[in-house]
């Protein structure tokens, strides 16, 4: 055999799985945010309550949030299943990995419930729509507008131009002045 062909011998094995497997991730990723980015377009846009404009304008903060936090549930779920799929094709055995995968999730709830608190926090503040992208408001001693909200975090910038960075589940009492009663 040539030199080419060994080239294509060893680049058609792992390699080529690997550069697959990164691509079909890529692709996955673009596809799936801008689904996501679509539909909560659509969702903002429809007219589900009619009534006054600001629940109109609250339902757009809403699929904006909704966007935001879904666009990032999708890539760290693709990154998870993408370094699984490469270390997979270096060898290792993801079966022992998986199995272990319980008593490690134990061992990590444990040792993370900070985050497990801040995760939890996150998502009942999204389904009582406490705040969203764009709402003035006071938590802590932060008072500002609202710029980014996760499942863990919430990015608020105060009126002097800082950005701040709070954990979900440190926050205990929120006042929000964009929401009407």
């Amino acid at each position: 055999m040539n030199a080419r062909q060994h080239l294509w011998a060893w680049f058609s094995g792992p390699p080529l799985h690997i550069l697959t497997i990164v691509v079909i991730a890529f692709i996955a990723q673009r596809l799936g945010s801008r689904a996501i980015t679509k539909t909560m377009n659509r969702l903002a846009n429809a007219d589900l309550v009619r009534g006054p404009g600001n629940i109109a304008a609250r339902q757009k903060e809403r699929a904006h949030t909704t966007d935001t936090v879904l666009t990032s549930t999708l890539n760290a779920v693709l990154l998870v299943i993408t370094i699984g799929m490469v270390l997979g094709e270096f060898g290792l055995n993801l079966g022992p990995l998986i199995a272990s995968a319980g008593v490690v999730g134990v061992a990590l709830g444990l040792g993370a419930q900070t985050i497990v608190r801040d995760v939890l926090s996150g998502l009942f503040m999204l389904v009582e729509d406490q705040y969203g992208v764009g709402d003035r408001v006071v938590v802590l001693e932060v008072s500002g507008v609202v710029e980014k909200v996760g499942l863990r975090i919430t990015t608020i910038r105060d009126d002097v131009g800082t950005l701040w960075y709070l954990r979900n589940g440190e926050i205990l009492k929120v006042g929000n002045k964009s929401q009407s009663g």
